[in-house]
């Protein structure tokens, strides 16, 4: 700034005293010419008076070294000049100067000459016998008289120039000496030059409103450490590119560190290739889960990208002890299959007493009444059986043939089968949509539909409806179960998909509910890679969706 106020300042200094010098010039030439045309037009005065009386003669003995005397008659004639022989001299008729006086009794005129470097300045009177008497003079030019005057005037410029460097030097320097010493730190404090008033006010006001949301962000973060510190979950929050940010103590104790890890790359805290997979993975897609058994306990870990906007600005990292969760899980799995397996037996001794049966062994008038009922009840029980061993080969990964099928032909089958419950309860069934062809396990595909209904005609009010829709909608294939009935609490919402599970026992008692019907839903939804939604308001109807 400095640099720029002193720049400016001497160019101004050097234009006002360009300008200067050729206003005084101008001013001094114009001057002189003046006074020049002056004293010629007295020298042409009396020399007019001395030509009039003593005529010629008087002409010869005048000694004009700076002047130049001419007479001419009024045919142009010249009859005398002091600088050249007046014998063959042309005529003067046509010369500017002594046509005016012919006319008007004076004359004047100014000529250039050839070099451009001087001027002949011409003044002609009229004498009382018709004669003109003219006298003339050289001046020089401007441009002369500006090169004979160069080098004063440049040792005056420089001299100039030099000065004004020096004050220029000190005036900017004075000018920006309090500009320099300006505590922003404390603007209003200032003794400056009034015209920052303004300026050092919205310092001012910007510095209370940064030291508030400075304050509201303390305030906040010790608020979010208090918080995180009593957190029996982990919980680590990374930045776009994967440095921890924060790190609360149950995390620490996960992963065996300190907050002192907190700047440091994540994957110099966790070293395991699953972890740095799941990281990037999260990074990717949005979101990922991850289950690992450390320090002999089994953890669920939730990964969840942070965006703002259009913008990947962190990663948080929830940590999860789900070991009881795990255990029960685990034992409700080898239940389920110690069940199937125990209640198979006496079923299938069920169907060969049945069998009995149909060969006579009974009163022949009940006969075949009871072994229809028996043959049934045992099938439908060996069905369930095989359903229950069904989820169980899911939770092993158990592979089965798919095929291509038509999803709502498979609703429609399941609606139709659960048509008598349903007039039952007086509740509605309905399938609607688009006949979308997918690759599945037939049953599975149908346990899932007739599992949803069923569940949905079960806990439905009297009256209510079930709308079953198959829509195809962004390349995905949707099927969509939706009733009117008692709904579920959202404390519930997350666990009716466990095995077992009951939201009221006793009614699932009272409307012969197993359990199962539910995880078989989740488990086959997830055989085919496909997505589970529910939504639910007690009281007004539950939604389930499955996008395959």
């Amino acid at each position: 700034m400095t640099g720029k106020i002193f720049r400016s300042i001497l160019v101004i200094a050097a234009v006002v005293l360009l300008c200067a010098l050729v206003i005084v010039m101008g001013v001094f030439y114009s001057y002189a010419g003046n006074v020049q045309t002056a004293q010629l037009k007295d020298e042409l005065s009396l020399a007019a008076a001395g030509t009039e009386q003593g005529g010629l003669q008087y002409l010869q003995k005048l000694d004009a070294k700076n002047f130049r005397i001419t007479w001419i008659q009024p045919d142009g004639t010249v009859l005398f000049d002091t600088h050249a022989d007046s014998v063959g001299m042309e005529s003067h008729l046509e010369r500017e100067e002594i046509r005016q006086a012919l006319r008007v009794g004076f004359g004047s005129a100014v000529r250039q000459s050839d070099t451009l470097l001087e001027k002949q300045i011409y003044e002609a009177k009229k004498l009382s016998d018709g004669s003109v008497l003219r006298i003339s003079v050289s001046q020089k030019s401007l441009l002369v008289l500006v090169a004979g005057m160069l080098h004063p005037a440049c040792v005056v410029a420089a001299a100039a120039l030099i000065l004004s460097a020096i004050l220029a030097q000190r005036t900017a320097r004075k000018i920006v000496e309090p500009l320099e010493k300006l505590d922003l730190e404390h603007p209003m404090e200032n003794d400056t030059y009034e015209e920052l008033s303004p300026l050092l006010r919205r310092i001012h006001q910007q510095h209370e409103e940064i030291n508030a949301q400075l304050r509201s962000l303390r305030q906040k973060t010790d608020e979010f450490n208090q918080i995180t510190a009593n957190m029996s979950e982990g919980l680590v929050l990374l930045d776009g590119s994967g440095t921890v940010l924060s790190i609360n103590p149950a995390a620490e104790k996960l992963f065996g560190t300190e907050d002192s890890c907190i700047g440091s790359p994540f994957c110099q805290v966790d070293r395991k290739p699953e972890m740095t997979g799941a990281v990037e993975a999260a990074f990717r897609a949005g979101n990922f889960e991850l289950r690992e058994e450390r320090n002999g306990r089994e953890y669920q870990f939730l990964l969840n990208r942070i965006v703002s906007g259009a913008d990947v600005i962190g990663l948080m990292i929830l940590a999860l002890d789900i070991t009881e969760v795990s255990n029960a899980e685990q034992t409700r799995r080898e239940f389920s299959a110690n069940v199937s397996h125990e209640l198979k037996t006496p079923l299938q001794s069920i169907i060969g007493s049945a069998e009995l049966l149909e060969n006579g062994l009974v009163k022949p008038e009940d006969t075949q009444r009871f072994i229809g009922n028996i043959r049934r009840e045992a099938s439908r029980l060996v069905l369930l059986i095989e359903d229950v061993i069904r989820l169980s080969h899911l939770d092993e990964g158990v592979q089965m043939p798919k095929e291509e099928v038509d999803l709502l032909d498979i609703a429609e089958e399941a609606v139709q089968s659960l048509r008598l419950p349903a007039e039952e309860k007086h509740v509605t069934l309905r399938v609607s949509g688009d006949h979308a062809q997918i690759l599945g396990v037939r049953g599975l595909l149908y346990e899932i539909v007739q599992n949803l209904c069923s569940n949905a005609v079960k806990y439905n009010v009297d009256g209510g409806s079930v709308d079953v829709s198959v829509l195809k909608k962004d390349g995905h294939v949707v099927l969509t179960v939706a009733d009117t009935g008692i709904g579920i609490p959202p404390e519930d919402q997350s666990r009716v998909f466990e095995r077992f599970y009951r939201v009221d026992k006793s009614h699932s008692k009272a409307s012969g509910g197993t359990g199962l019907g539910l995880s078989i839903v989740k488990h086959a939804v997830q055989y085919h890679n496909a997505k589970l939604n529910l939504e639910s308001i007690p009281g007004k109807g539950t939604t389930v969706t499955v996008t395959f």
